[in-house]
């Protein structure tokens, strides 16, 4: 058993991070235990969360996990900008999962398993820095497909992330591609 330690900057993160942690461990025949250390309150608190987590590791000493996983949005800062962030020596691997620019556009990077989870798929939409953009397109998107979203879409995370094409999710969008690819990489 892989324990994980995950800080996420919001329930978003959370809800679409953790399903496919689960799933790609699942796939590589690895068992893992997530820990969440942080899950809201948005990027600076996960960042000073994972700062004081690797102090207080430092410290007091004991068994680190196995595996860090930082999410966060590149918001129009850029995915590099936001790794050099959650850079620090840490006791374990660290693997970033930095959408670019925010999570919503994640969930709607397969539009055959929006089709498989609505009954009516989309389009994986454009990369642009625009605040709010990809949260307004998910619940257009659910809306669409005659679902009235009561969290904006979250909700729905981890069924999109069951039926989700992990390849051609990776294909869609580089950011997917690095999160998926160095997460494999750990559980081989």
């Amino acid at each position: 058993m892989r324990d994980i330690a995950l800080f996420v900057e919001d329930d978003a993160h959370r809800l679409f991070i953790g399903p496919l942690v689960e799933r790609l461990a699942r796939e590589r025949g690895a068992a893992v235990q997530l820990v969440w250390r942080s899950a809201v309150g948005g990027h600076g608190k996960a960042a000073a969360e994972f700062r004081r987590y690797l102090r207080d590791l430092e410290r007091q000493g004991g068994r680190p996990p196995d595996l860090i996983v930082v999410a966060t949005d590149a918001n129009c800062i850029g995915p590099n900008a936001r790794a050099e962030e959650f850079s620090a020596a840490a006791p374990a691997p660290i693997v970033r999962a930095i959408p670019d620019p925010h999570i919503e556009r994640w969930f709607l990077l397969d539009g055959a398993a929006f089709k498989r989870v609505f009954g009516r798929g989309c389009e994986a939409p454009d990369s642009k820095c625009e605040r709010g953009r990809y949260k307004r397109l998910l619940n257009e998107e659910i809306r669409a497909a005659g679902v009235a979203p009561s969290l904006g879409g979250m909700e729905f995370a981890e069924d999109i992330v069951r039926k989700i094409d992990i390849a051609r999710a990776a294909r869609a969008d580089r950011s997917f591609a690095r999160f998926v690819d160095a997460l494999a990489a750990v559980f081989r």
